[in-house]
């Protein structure tokens, strides 16, 4: 079958993206509402854009009748926000986030999630999460009806029992993050392997620094 994408409807075009690009990392997206209360809106369009500088990409759609979501409204306000990363253990609670609420609603409250105050943004970090990354906003970059906002990472929390002493490697038996697939879909990484280029081809990298004499 082919699919031309500049005659599909908006809505084929999400049904066949979202169906063959994943499964997607889930971002917990927290910010701080006007009446200072805390927001939470789960995001599957996201992921890590760069480590050098250290960035991270959502992409926020409005709401069906057209207007600005919550989570983009209070990004534009505060130019802050935190990325909760999200677990079996934290997914109907995170489900019960992505209900569209009116602005006056606390979803962690809703939800039942102990929060945490962020320590360099003004917003509020899930206590339980594995993983959450403070942000700044690095740019907005505005479509029709959606979004893409680009956020540098100012500090992260990660939970102890996730990430071996030296804080450098994530225990794969600990830390099992959920993805979206298509529609009401997910996945676990509960089942994770090793794939290594073969060593003999390193000769054949080039931009890295050559290896020691011998060790070929």
């Amino acid at each position: 079958m082919q699919f031309d994408f500049t005659r599909l409807p908006p809505a084929d075009r999400y049904r066949l993206l979202t169906n063959f690009i994943g499964p997607r990392p889930i971002a917990l997206v927290t910010t701080r509402s006007p009446g200072g209360h805390a927001n939470a809106a789960p995001m599957s369009f996201f992921n890590v854009f760069s480590h050098e500088p250290p960035l991270v990409i959502i992409g926020v759609s409005a709401r069906p009748d057209g207007s600005e979501k919550d989570t983009i409204a209070n990004i534009r306000r505060t130019r802050e926000f935190c990325v909760n990363m999200v677990d079996m253990a934290l997914s109907e609670q995170m489900i019960l986030c992505g209900v569209n609420f009116a602005g006056d609603v606390d979803e962690l409250d809703f939800a039942g999630l102990p929060a945490d105050l962020c320590h360099q943004v003004d917003a509020d970090r899930i206590a339980t999460t594995p993983c959450a990354m403070e942000c700044r906003i690095e740019r907005i970059i505005d479509y029709p009806g959606r979004a893409i906002v680009i956020g540098e990472v100012v500090e992260m929390h990660v939970r102890d029992d996730c990430i071996d002493r030296q804080g450098r490697y994530v225990d794969p038996a600990i830390y099992q993050p959920i993805a979206r697939l298509h529609a009401d879909n997910y996945i676990t990484s509960d089942r994770q392997f090793e794939l290594r280029k073969p060593a003999h081809l390193a000769r054949c990298e080039v931009g890295t620094t050559p290896l020691p004499a011998g060790s070929r």
